[in-house]
């Protein structure tokens, strides 16, 4: 564990953050009152035990590992589709073409036909702060403000409330479906399977004991070279773990403008790789690129009210050079997504943001509709609830100059971050980045959770553990099925798919 002084002002951001939002009126609706689900701290704990212990009942450890097959399963081809219509047509080939590689990247893509799946499984009736797309990819080494490395889950773009299952069954499913794509024997995938979800029970089992502060400030610091794993952190056994925390300080905005950009008449502009990298001036049209420039540096400046006020002084040291769209992962690709290269205003030096456009929760249509109004703001409302620490620049706008005002949210492009190479991976490196995705998943949930009814329900045996092994084995069984039937659909000409 790292130690407290490192998240001193974590434990007290969210509340000051939320209080000066508030006060100049940015939001009608306050973001605590979206979280009375998780108050449970004046229940007593024996209750709240007998709550968890009382589900057990209802819903054995042992239902949790089959995946019912109603005869109106969504078909996963039909809610591809149907997603594709609300992105960047010319971009949606890419994202088909991605997720055809291999069945784990069909996964990685297939967020909301999992959704839909998990939705006919049983729960123990505890809702807390789901991820929503709780892969072992979106897991990964990322620095803090106080420049420590971290590792914790980092995407939300699906971030919404839900059962807590269903992060924990979407991360054994992808151990599941990696293990096989790297050729693991079928032993070998059952044990990293049932090493991840082991360590969210003992770890939800360790959180249940401690006060909701202790909670808050729980993490995993890799400056502590991770102690809590340290005798399974083997340089030969888990090389690409070690490689991937090795990196991760190389990651920022230095290496990336040296990737990104170049200079054209003495000033910096970002690259041109179309179609995964299109510059402003490239994708303008009938609009003035400058036009669109001067907007970017009004959402800017609108995205800074969305901050702390220290941190609306820092990015205001900065001013912006260029602007390029730019495709990004799987199941993000066909949304509309910026990188902005901004400068120090006195030495140069660059930063990269990114803005990105968030979109309903897949989640939502089985679940509730979001409590938010503004789906950046739910990304990022989120994200701070669920990580130990962010991104100092994350914060949400409205942003477009085509017609149209997408909601979306604004991050660091790179900054420390950094995530293990699947492909590279043993068993062994597979069975530790599954074991610490297990533990951050199980810390954020008990930070919006009730941990203590969580951990009765999941009780000391292993029966939960061996449910969601037959679980993930299930699954990647129809998950295979369901990437031959995106084949199929872009053989037949159905869909549309670029290898790019």
């Amino acid at each position: 564990m790292g130690a407290k002084s490192n998240v001193d002002e974590i434990a007290v951001e969210t509340a000051v953050e939320t209080a000066v939002l508030l006060a100049e009126g940015l939001s009608g609706e306050d973001p605590e009152a979206h979280l009375s689900w998780s108050n449970t701290e004046h229940v007593p704990e024996a209750t709240r035990a007998a709550r968890g212990k009382l589900a057990r009942a209802r819903v054995p450890h042992e239902s949790q590992a089959g995946l019912p097959r109603p005869k109106t399963r969504r078909n996963p081809v039909d809610l591809l589709e149907r997603q594709a219509a609300t992105r960047i047509p010319e971009l949606v080939p890419i994202r088909h073409g991605r997720m055809l590689v291999s069945p784990f990247t069909y996964y990685r893509g297939a967020a909301l036909p999992m959704a839909a799946d998990l939705a006919t499984t049983p729960d123990a009736g505890q809702t807390v702060q789901l991820s929503g797309d709780a892969h072992l990819l979106n897991f990964g080494i990322f620095g803090s403000g106080e420049r420590h490395l971290y590792f914790d889950a980092n995407d939300f773009d699906e971030t919404a409330p839900g059962p807590w299952e269903w992060d924990v069954k979407r991360l054994a499913a992808s151990l599941e479906v990696a293990g096989r794509d790297n050729e693991f024997t079928e032993k070998e995938c059952s044990k990293i399977v049932k090493a991840a979800v082991r360590s969210y029970r003992k770890t939800m089992h360790e959180l249940a004991r401690m006060s909701m502060l202790e909670v808050w400030y729980t993490h995993l610091d890799l400056d502590d070279l991770l102690p809590r794993f340290r005798s399974a952190l083997d340089p030969k056994k888990t090389a690409s773990v070690y490689k991937a925390i090795a990196n991760a300080r190389a990651h920022d905005s230095i290496r990336a403008f040296d990737k990104l950009c170049r200079k054209v008449e003495n000033q910096p502009r970002i690259i041109s790789d179309p179609p995964l990298i299109i510059p402003v001036e490239e994708l303008a049209g009938v609009l003035d690129p400058a036009s669109i420039v001067s907007a970017m540096h009004e959402i800017i400046q609108s995205y800074r009210r969305t901050l702390l006020p220290h941190r609306r002084h820092l990015l205001s040291q900065y001013r912006v050079a260029h602007l390029a769209r730019k495709v990004v992962g799987v199941g993000s690709v066909g949304t509309d997504c910026w990188i902005a290269l901004l400068l120090d205003r006195n030495i140069g030096t660059p930063l990269f943001l990114q803005i990105k456009q968030a979109q309903a929760s897949v989640l939502e249509e089985f679940t509730s509709p979001s409590a938010f109004s503004h789906q950046g703001h739910r990304v990022v409302a989120g994200q701070r609830l669920m990580q130990a620490t962010t991104d100092i620049l994350l914060g949400w706008d409205r942003f477009g100059w085509d017609g149209s005002v997408r909601d979306g949210y604004v991050r660091q492009l790179r900054d420390w971050k950094g995530s293990a190479e699947i492909r590279g991976m043993t068993p062994a490196s597979m069975s530790l980045w599954g074991r610490m995705c297990g533990w951050s998943i199980a810390r954020a949930h008990a930070r919006s959770g009730d941990r203590i009814a969580i951990a009765a329900y999941l009780g000391k045996s292993d029966v939960f553990d061996r449910a969601v092994v037959d679980f993930a084995s299930v699954y990647a069984d129809q998950n295979e099925r369901d990437y031959l039937m995106l084949q199929e659909a872009v053989t037949s000409g159905r869909l549309a798919a670029s290898s790019l």
